[in-house]
Parts: structure tokens; sequence; C-alpha cells
């Protein structure tokens, strides 16, 4: 197995790979030796993690678990120095499990530079955790910056489509403003996407929030905002139409309409009778006649 082949499995595993989440019956035990306790005063939260902000409803859900259950899987630490340990992967269970008043928690130690941790972290909270679009985009950036990771690759390694990292990754194209009001669930990527580019996407996204749109009405929105009606035309323009439609009106005693837009238009005559019909057609043919 080269050294790419033997990369993308331990990335598609994630951190099973590394807990032998995945390890078949008989190696159980083999891997329950690398899971010890340790207090939580001992653990720390790593610089690497992907999440900006933890869901406090999901917090206090898990926290009621572990009160019931206990924490059933470890998370993954590394030794910094004597008793004290950073988190590299599960930072949530371990904020969970404060708040459930448990004073130890089961990990695994490994031994992981820097680049390691960032790697896990990243695979595994896409993989696993429920992180905002934003985050989620900031981490298939960080692998592909960092690590050299194409789109391409890492659809196939962490079992996402093309389409869905690229339309991710487009996201962080949009301003800070925008991107917190995903992060904050008030706008959907769906709704984001048409207002990637247009130099007044902050003011559309703040409409489409205020007036709760649905995807649909923004992009209608987008493109009207992109494809503007004419301009109508200037209001003195509107009065010499309406000068001209008098004059008219008066040399005929019929009503006269004018529509224009500036080069060509449409000339409206109104009649109620045939006789004033009539009256027209023989006036119109002397002049043309004479």
């Amino acid at each position: 197995m080269n050294s790419d082949d033997q990369k993308r499995r331990h990335l598609g595993r994630g951190l099973s790979a590394l807990l032998g989440d995945e390890t078949p019956p008989a190696a159980d035990q083999e891997a329950e030796k690398f899971v010890r306790s340790l207090p939580l005063t001992q653990l720390r939260p790593g610089p690497f993690q992907p999440r900006r902000r933890f869901d406090e409803p999901e917090l206090e859900s898990l926290a009621n678990s572990i009160k019931e259950k206990g924490v059933l899987q470890p998370i993954l630490v590394r030794r910094l120095a004597d008793k004290e340990y950073e988190i590299v992967a599960g930072e949530r269970r371990w904020r969970a499990a404060q708040r459930a008043g448990i004073h130890e928690i089961p990990v695994v130690v490994r031994e992981l530079s820097d680049r390691d941790v960032l790697e896990i972290a990243l695979v595994e909270n896409i993989q696993r955790a429920d992180l905002s679009p934003i985050e989620e985009a900031f981490g298939y950036r960080r692998l592909m910056t960092e690590f050299g990771h194409t789109q391409d690759h890492l659809a196939r390694i962490l079992g996402k489509s093309r389409s869905h990292i690229a339309n991710a990754v487009r996201l962080l194209e949009l301003s800070d403003t925008i991107q917190a009001l995903i992060d904050e669930k008030k706008l959907s990527p769906g709704h984001a996407r048409p207002l990637i580019g247009l130099p007044n996407a902050e003011a559309l996204a703040r409409i489409a929030v205020s007036r709760d749109m649905s995807v649909r009405q923004v992009e209608a929105m987008v493109r009207s905002a992109k494809n503007p009606p004419p301009n109508k035309a200037p209001s003195e323009k509107n009065s010499d139409i309406a000068a001209l439609e008098r004059q008219l009106s008066g040399a005929l005693g019929l009503k006269v309409g004018l529509k224009t837009n500036g080069t060509a238009g449409e000339l409206t005559i109104r009649y109620q009778s045939l006789e004033q019909l009539d009256d027209l057609v023989l006036r119109l043919t002397k002049t043309h006649l004479t």
C-alpha cells in the first residue's frame, strides 16, 4: 500500500482508526489497553478545534445522557506536560461531562504532532459532529490549503460529493456579516449562495431575513437586483407626452393615448361610436390625399 493509499485510509476511517472502533471482536481487548481515565481538570481544549460554537441544547442533552449512562466513548488526547493533556477530539463530551458533574472521563492518549492533531480534529468533526455550514467550510479549506488535499480527494475520503465540498467552500466568499447569519441559522446555505459576488449582498441578506423569504424568493430577488427594469422616463418627458396627447385630442376631438420608450411607441385613438370612427377615417384620408 503506497503512502497516498495509507493516508486516504487513515482519513476515511477518521478517529475510529485511532481508537480501534473498527477492530474485529478478537482485537477488542487489545484496543482497550489504550483506554484510561483522567480527571477533567487535567484536560484542556486544543487550539485546532474547528468548531467555533457549541449548541447549548445539544450540550445539555448530552450532559443528561452522561448522567444516566456515563461517557460511552473515550476522547482522544495528547500529553503536553506532567499531568496535563490536550484534547484532540471529543471536546463536546468533555464539556458535557463537566455539566454532568463527572470528575473523570475515559481517554486514549496518543503521541501526535501539531499537524496530526489538526488533521484529525478537522476530519473527526466534519465526519461526526454537527458543524455549522461555515465551520464545515473552514474545515474543508484548511484541509486543502494546509494539507494539500483537492476537492476530489476530500470527496472520496470523507464520503461527500465534490459539488457539496465546492458549494461549502464558496460560502467563505461571503462577508463575515452574512457568514454570521448562517452560523446563527437565520440564513441557510441555499439562501446565501445566490448572494455570492453581489456588491449589495448584505442589504439583500437583511431583506431576506426580515421577510423570512424562501430560497426561491431570494433567487428571484437576486435576479431582479442583477437585471433591474428600465428606468422610467423623466417627469419632464412625461409632461411633454401629456401635452402632445392633449394637442392631438383637441385636433381630433377624440381621446388620444401615447406610449413611448424614447425611440418607438404606440398611439391609440379612442372612439365611442361608428359615426366618430367614420369622421376620423374621413379626416385622416383627406389629410393623406391632400
